[in-house]
């Protein structure tokens, strides 16, 4: 045991590439055989600690899981499981949560459920606790899940940065979201966050996506220490972490705007895997660099003329979309793509037709939408879809009736051309002084009428934690801008926590106030 643990340590500080060598040394060595044999003889006379160790240093060694030496001893674990302490059940834990489901396994994993479940109560030790965690996984109960946290929050007090660092991970690991832990680890990981590895920082962050944990001040923190030592990190790794924060919503705007930089200073990097990232990530973002935005986005239109000849047509319609989204029309891609749709080279199998079919149309509204030959139509066609609103926007409606006196003051349920749809519309004088009947037209006497579009949107249409619209919403209230609307977003969550009376008021200051009749921020669109 002492020979397998003393070469798992040494074996595991090497670099991957030494290990791949040290690994095939290790297994044709003559003495590694005879040792295997010594342990397969005597496994049933081992004491409890030089079992759990040997079959841990073994799986972690890279022995495959399927002979006979590494069987015989999970089957020995099993009978003598009982007998186990707490630091020998937090080794075997450790063991079965890297390794792959059979029937041995599966019936220890079993037993150890059953073990944790009768001595958790006597259990302190938050890295056994965090260990238990990882092993029984997602698959747990939840009353031993709600048990392993109570155990946790008893011992919370005592709770270190790597156990805290340790302790979000198992959370994620069991799938289960504690906020009474979560916090407290949340508080330790920014106290300490540069002393987080970078690919713990990738794994907090998918933890949070994994748990759903939307903590702001967290994730800020991460980014401004990636911010401030972006100097240290390989463009590859921005990416990786860009890419965590995208999956989350989550816009770190400094850092996104210092990668650009790196993007136009440097852009051969990119090939096809990292260009189709980083559209992705800045469209859904909706994030346009403040400095040198039209050479950065020239920058990834002339990366991606440069793949054309090597990317898949889905690839190139995600490319192409990607930029729609952001205002930008990349000519030449775009006519790639147009030529093999007229050859229906973009039809798909059924479970990405109707994704790819959204997307083509998206991308063909931004070509018509987006073009600088475009021009505001004095009429836009409406049709009122029904008199009946969602639930989610019944409020608005009584709020509106309240504010206008009148169900004919406003219209709801309005598809527009294009396939676009708002759910409120007002019409005003051109003063903003007054709200119009529905039924006014664009030759009232006063002057040219004004139309307002409502959209009560999701919190999850937002970049987390601000009123920054995504990629795609950004785009809708972008095009309706240039239908001629001026266009209000509300997150609708924000808007139902409300009173009546302050509803009131908000909808009022929305409709009668200056600053919300300011066209959206510059996109792209400009530069074609």
């Amino acid at each position: 045991t002492n020979s397998l643990t003393m070469a798992w340590r040494l074996f595991k500080s090497l670099s991957e590439e030494q290990q791949r060598y040290e690994k095939q040394l290790i297994f044709e060595h003559a003495a590694f055989a005879k040792l295997c044999q010594q342990l397969l003889r005597d496994a049933r006379r081992m004491t409890r600690g030089d079992l759990v160790f040997s079959l841990h240093a073994l799986v972690s060694l890279g022995v495959p899981q399927n002979t006979l030496l590494v069987q015989t001893l999970v089957r020995v674990c099993q009978e003598k499981l009982n007998q186990l302490d707490n630091r020998c059940i937090s080794v075997l834990a450790t063991t079965l949560a890297g390794m792959d489901k059979d029937k041995n396994v599966s019936a220890l994993q079993a037993g150890l459920q059953l073990l944790v479940e009768q001595r958790i109560s006597s259990i302190r030790d938050i890295f056994v606790l965090q260990n238990l965690m990882k092993c029984l996984g997602k698959d747990a109960p939840v009353f031993l899940k709600k048990k392993l946290e109570m155990a946790v929050v008893r011992e919370i007090d005592s709770l270190t940065f790597p156990n805290a660092l340790r302790m979000f991970l198992a959370l994620a690991a069991m799938n289960y979201c504690s906020h009474p832990i979560l916090n407290p680890c949340s508080k330790k990981i920014q106290e300490n966050v540069h002393d987080v590895p970078f690919r713990r920082l990738i794994l907090i962050l998918e933890a949070c996506y994994t748990l759903q944990y939307r903590n702001v001040k967290l994730l800020s923190t991460l980014a401004d220490y990636v911010n401030s030592t972006a100097y240290l990190w390989e463009k590859r790794q921005i990416i990786l972490f860009l890419s965590a924060c995208e999956a989350l919503a989550f816009q770190p705007t400094e850092l996104l705007d210092i990668f650009a930089e790196k993007v136009t200073e440097d852009p051969d990097f990119l090939n096809l895997k990292n260009l189709l990232t980083v559209l992705r990530v800045y469209s859904r973002l909706n994030h346009v660099p403040r400095v040198q935005k039209h050479l950065f986005f020239e920058t990834l239109h002339s990366c991606l003329n440069k793949c054309l000849p090597q990317i898949s047509n889905t690839e190139l319609l995600k490319a192409v979309y990607s930029l729609g989204i952001l205002g930008y029309l990349p000519h030449h891609a775009l006519d790639e793509l147009l030529q093999k749709d007229s050859k229906d080279e973009l039809t798909l199998s059924d479970d990405l037709k109707e994704q790819n079919t959204k997307m083509l149309h998206c991308v063909k509204t931004c070509m018509e939408l987006d073009s600088p030959s475009f021009t505001t139509p004095a009429f836009v066609p409406t049709e009122n879809l029904s008199s009946l609103v969602p639930l989610s926007l019944r409020k608005a409606q009584e709020v509106l009736i309240e504010l206008l006196g009148d169900e004919n003051m406003f219209q709801q349920n309005v598809r527009l051309p294009y396939r676009y749809h708002i759910d409120f519309e007002i019409k005003m004088d051109s003063d903003r002084k007054k709200v119009l009947p529905i039924d006014a037209t664009d030759d009232h006497p006063d002057s040219r009428v004004q139309r307002l579009a409502f959209l009560f949107a999701p919190v999850s249409a937002f970049c987390l934690g601000t009123t920054h619209p995504q990629g795609k919403l950004a785009m809708k209230k972008r095009h309706l801008s240039k239908l001629g609307y001026h266009v209000i977003l509300i997150q609708n969550r924000k808007f139902q926590e409300m009173k009546k009376e302050d509803a009131v008021e908000f909808l009022k200051r929305k409709i009668y106030s200056e600053d919300d009749f300011s066209f959206p921020e510059a996109t792209m669109q400009d530069n074609n």
